[in-house]
């Protein structure tokens, strides 16, 4: 019975989601493109199955980097943790926090002020402290940096020496010579399986790592990476599909790079990362990426197949990847063009903090607070130590504007 119905499942993925006429160009059947051991690899769907486990894999080994490296490294680094007050121990409101709101409404803080015989102000403040207590350290964002700017350089690294002497990389015509029968090399093999199993890994930790701004479009940006290499290596687009990975690696690893050292400190060599970071993003995710990739796989590719399925979907894929271009460019432009003509930075424009934590500031506890005074000594040098700490990527670390903070502070 359980053969039976696997077979009656294979005959429906072959009736339904693997039809000819989506993966390959008219004409073009399975047979045509089958090949011999001798002739090379082709890419089966079957293999992306071996992405899962290779993402657990790098969940596992990012445990064990962050504590075994990237904490040791961050010592080292001298990164600092900010003092935070912490919140008094009230269970009724710790219960609110953690099963109702983080962010209780007035009508709220009326009700469990009655509750716990405190003053609104008292129920204001205790959830303030408490949404400060949850924000991420510094040491835990170094860290997660860290292990991106790790990968990122190993893969650009690989990918680029895999590619240099590739035909298809100075010469985009020969991404679709001989398609869809191309062999696919080891090296690109593994070079998909990597990028995919670490893109999924991504994507199942988005809830436990930090949130920032743009939290919606990371998780768009890698849900429509998945979908890209996916498709692209079922549909054997591997050879654009390596270059498009290619790009996205070749500015990722300076921006997480910056941020380490902006953890760490390193003012001065964290601007000329950044200025470096932004130069390489503007042009290849607004430059190469469109006009010579997108343009192969939209106007140069109909010169050797006629469009279908598969060549609607894979562009309507990556067109997604270029609106994302689009909106992180502009908030890096909006940043340089306040550093430069400003002078400053009012607000941040793509924050490293949960989106969920509002950005209040520490307020002064009335008298009779259960925050002792060393606590809030402590809280207001870690605000007066954080002045010192304004360069390019206060924007990417969730900062203000010396000038705002300054009466605060005082």
């Amino acid at each position: 019975m359980k053969h039976c119905s696997l077979l009656r499942m294979e005959a429906l993925l072959n009736e339904w989601l693997w039809r000819e006429e989506y993966w390959l160009p008219p004409g073009v059947r399975w047979q045509d493109i089958e090949m011999k051991e001798d002739e090379g690899r082709f890419p089966l769907p079957r293999d992306l199955i071996y992405t899962l486990p290779l993402a657990f894999a790098f969940i596992a080994l990012r445990i064990v980097f962050e504590r075994l490296i990237a904490v040791p490294l961050s010592k080292h680094f001298d990164v600092k943790d900010r003092i935070r007050i912490q919140a008094a121990s009230i269970p009724k409101l710790e219960t609110f926090y953690k099963q109702n709101s983080a962010q209780p409404s007035q009508s709220e803080v009326v009700s469990l002020g009655k509750q716990c015989g405190l003053s609104q102000r008292k129920i204001q403040t205790w959830f303030r402290h408490r949404r400060h207590q949850d924000r991420p350290s510094n040491t835990k964002k170094f860290c997660e940096a860290f292990w991106r700017f790790v990968f990122y350089l190993v893969s650009f690294t690989a990918g680029l020496g895999s590619l240099i002497n590739t035909p298809w990389f100075w010469d985009h015509r020969e991404c679709w010579r001989g398609y869809p029968k191309q062999p696919v090399a080891e090296a690109h093999y593994w070079y998909y399986m990597l990028e995919m199993g670490f893109y999924l890994s991504l994507l199942l930790c988005v809830s436990v790592d930090i949130k920032r701004k743009d939290f919606k479009e990371q998780v768009v940006h890698h849900i429509t990476t998945i979908f890209l290499i996916g498709f692209s290596y079922c549909a054997n687009y591997v050879r654009v599909g390596t270059l498009v990975m290619l790009v996205h690696d070749s500015s990722d690893f300076l921006l997480e790079s910056a941020k380490m050292l902006h953890y760490a400190g390193w003012t001065k060599t964290c601007d000329s990362l950044f200025v470096i970071f932004s130069l390489v993003f503007l042009v290849t995710r607004l430059v190469v990426f469109p006009c010579r990739v997108v343009h192969t796989t939209l106007v140069v590719s109909v010169e050797f197949f006629q469009p279908f399925f598969g060549y609607y979907f894979f562009n309507a894929l990556l067109l997604v990847l270029q609106a994302l271009h689009i909106f992180w460019a502009n908030l890096i432009l909006r940043m340089v063009y306040k550093f430069v003509f400003l002078g400053k930075v009012e607000r941040d424009e793509r924050s490293d903090e949960e989106s969920e934590v509002d950005d209040e500031e520490e307020e002064p506890e009335e008298e009779g607070d259960e925050c002792s005074w060393e606590q809030r000594k402590g809280a207001i040098n870690s605000k007066l130590a954080s002045l010192a700490n304004n360069c390019v990527l206060n924007n990417l670390t969730n900062q203000r504007n010396i000038n705002s903070r300054l009466p605060k502070a005082r």
